[in-house]
């Protein structure tokens, strides 16, 4: 674990002193792991005090506000615990500044009583994409630039993309037809969708395997990501 840069601490009942932190590569969208060891420097025994994170731009603007939240054990005035954090990271790749927080749940955020966050500066990855399982019927052909669109889809944090289905006259198939782009407000499932382990389709629609969005994965339906429902299956 790396030791956590000197800061004040506020007089009081509710003190919080960050030691140490370890923190996994994030890549974007993914859910990661990290460690902080932290002391109880407040007065006050600390019960029902939760860890979580804020994700932020390089002015210290949120970006992603009030993740996970962590258990902290109950600690005693300067008493010391380490905590695993489960850590789900910020969309797109790229640099931000990582701010381990503690929550008293429906009441306040210590850094909003004095305390100073533990901040880090991190290079967010691309996530992933080599573990993408096409769900790509025989009878439906990806457009030429259906593989590419998918996976810098996937980089960019997305769990879970969907796109368009030119499927002719079929009225199952009438939510799927191209045109437009992506469509964060889409409420069908993704059919046909492109899916990183352990993901797998939970559904169907006309027949072809689709995914509903369940869960906290990030999910995408890009209508510029093209395929073709082939004529034998539309006259069937």
């Amino acid at each position: 674990m790396q030791a956590a840069p000197a800061h004040a601490v506020p007089a009081g009942p509710l003190g919080v002193r960050w030691l140490a932190y370890e923190l996994e590569p994030p890549h974007a969208g993914a859910l990661g792991r990290a460690r902080v060891e932290l002391e109880n420097a407040g007065a006050a025994e600390w019960r029902d005090i939760l860890a979580a994170y804020h994700w932020l731009d390089d002015l210290g603007n949120a970006i992603a506000w009030d993740g996970l939240r962590t258990p902290v054990p109950p600690l005693a005035p300067r008493g010391r615990a380490e905590v695993g954090l489960a850590v789900r990271s910020v969309m797109p790749p790229g640099r931000y500044r990582l701010a381990f927080d503690l929550v008293v749940e429906g009441r306040y955020w210590l850094s909003e009583i004095g305390n100073e966050m533990l901040e880090l500066d991190v290079d967010v990855l691309p996530r992933n994409a080599s573990g993408a399982v096409a769900h790509l019927p025989p009878d439906v052909e990806p457009g030429p630039d259906w593989h590419e669109l998918v996976r810098v889809a996937h980089e960019e944090g997305y769990a879970a993309v969907g796109g368009s289905l030119d499927s002719g006259r079929n009225r199952e198939l009438r939510a799927y037809r191209p045109g437009g782009g992506r469509n964060p407000s889409f409420t069908e499932p993704l059919v046909c969708p492109s899916l990183l382990l352990p993901l797998a389709p939970n559904c169907t629609v006309a027949g072809l395997p689709a995914w509903r969005p369940e869960g906290y994965e990030p999910w995408l339906y890009d209508a510029r990501i093209t395929a073709r429902l082939r004529f034998d299956r539309r006259r069937g």
